[in-house]
């Protein structure tokens, strides 16, 4: 730390390098810990795809993440029409959707919410379609998730 050194005798003034106040983690006596990091995305689908983590706490991760989503010209998602019902192609990172899409391919990013809020009736996605946890989730899944957020957002 640098400034002015008030524990110098008077008359003797210091400016530069000071010790931090003694204790075990400097001041108040609180030891400095990093602030835990949010699990990604792609640890959530992990968790969730091995059963290690519940739905409810899957959504919540899903719900304030970001998502990529391969584009064409236009606005609004890419949607897959060979499935039983279409699904839309979304991705827990960029490096996932580059493996998928090509490294020029075009994409947006949203939030989960977003997606749940943009999404089209009918339409199912699914996150991360060449990775190693794939997850699909149908139309009906969708519907399950959206009515979840509005219970959980408005009570």
């Amino acid at each position: 730390m640098y400034g002015y050194d008030q524990n110098a005798s008077a008359g003797h003034q210091h400016y530069g390098a000071t010790q931090p106040p003694p204790g075990p983690g400097g001041y108040g006596g609180q030891p400095h810990y990093p602030e835990p990091s949010p699990p990604s995305l792609a640890d959530a689908v992990r968790a969730f795809t091995t059963g290690s983590t519940s739905a409810e706490e899957f959504q919540q991760v899903f719900s304030t993440s970001k998502v990529y989503c391969p584009r064409g010209e236009g606005p609004g998602f890419l949607a897959l029409h060979n499935t039983q019902q279409p699904v839309i192609p979304m991705f827990t990172s960029l490096k996932e959707l580059r493996r998928y899409a090509g490294k020029e391919s075009k994409y947006f990013v949203i939030t989960g919410a977003e997606v749940l809020d943009l999404l089209p009736t009918g339409y199912g996605f699914v996150l991360d379609m060449e990775g190693e946890h794939r997850m699909v989730f149908d139309a009906r899944s969708v519907e399950e998730m959206v009515d979840f957020a509005m219970r959980h957002m408005y009570g």
